[in-house]
């Protein structure tokens, strides 16, 4: 079996449900509307992944399928923060700031699948432990969901980046800094470490250069399995 294939068959179904908002954690609601204001990049990565399709991939056969496979995910993806949305509300100065990263991810020049291996894995895995953290029940069930895909479409996305030879790029590391440091710029410093704009902004580099985030290890105790549960031999590194 195609080693590309393998990932995929561990992908389990779920589908999206509408939400109602509950109670989340008290400090944490700006940078959820925040957080929740960057799922316009949910789509993007199928686009990306879509420019990826249209250009030299490994010469595996499992390859094409693979990436069709996430790309559909993505629909899900924004489908379901869509519901969030609805319930907890948009903040309109949010939403034009998080176009503006939207555009910045689109418009850098990088290889299309380097730039959702790098989104998705030191991006996208913050954003989704912080809506484990502080969310309520809909945003914790929402996030656990999305995260069993992701681990499937980092270890994916690294894989084709590795294949093909790509290296992260200055540019690229600065973009994912700055977009994880305006999501978690309105929290400041605090005792509960999920509430600490360092410790997340210590995370997305954990995510960046190691694979891996070890602060955030003991949700192993969780019934739940989130991305860092993975094996960190299907997170590929990178120098």
């Amino acid at each position: 079996m195609s080693a590309y294939t393998k990932i995929v068959s561990r992908k389990r179904s779920w589908t999206p449900l509408q939400v109602t908002k509950g109670v989340v954690a008290e400090g944490s609601e700006e940078t959820l509307k925040r957080c929740l204001a960057l799922r316009n990049l949910e789509l993007p990565v199928k686009e990306m992944l879509q420019q990826g399709l249209e250009k030299d991939l490994p010469d595996d056969p499992g390859v094409i399928p693979a990436l069709q496979s996430n790309m559909l995910d993505e629909n899900k993806h924004d489908l379901g923060f869509q519901y969030a949305v609805d319930a907890h509300g948009v903040d309109k100065k949010a939403e034009r700031e998080a176009a503006m990263i939207r555009k910045a991810w689109l418009e850098s020049p990088e290889h299309p699948i380097l730039k959702t291996a790098i989104l998705e894995r030191s991006v996208f895995f913050v954003l989704l432990p912080y809506y484990r953290f502080n969310g309520d029940a809909g945003l914790l069930n929402l996030a656990s969901d999305v995260s069993r895909d992701e681990v499937t479409h980092v270890a994916l996305h690294g894989m084709v980046a590795h294949d093909l030879g790509l290296k992260p790029t200055a540019n690229l590391n600065k973009l994912r800094k700055a977009t994880v440091h305006w999501a978690m710029d309105l929290l400041g410093t605090s005792n509960n470490k999920y509430l600490d704009k360092d410790f997340w902004l210590r995370q997305s580099d954990n995510l960046y250069t190691k694979g891996r985030a070890d602060e955030l290890k003991e949700t192993r105790r969780s019934v739940m399995p989130a991305f860092f549960e993975t094996n960190n031999n299907d997170l590929p590194q990178y120098a």
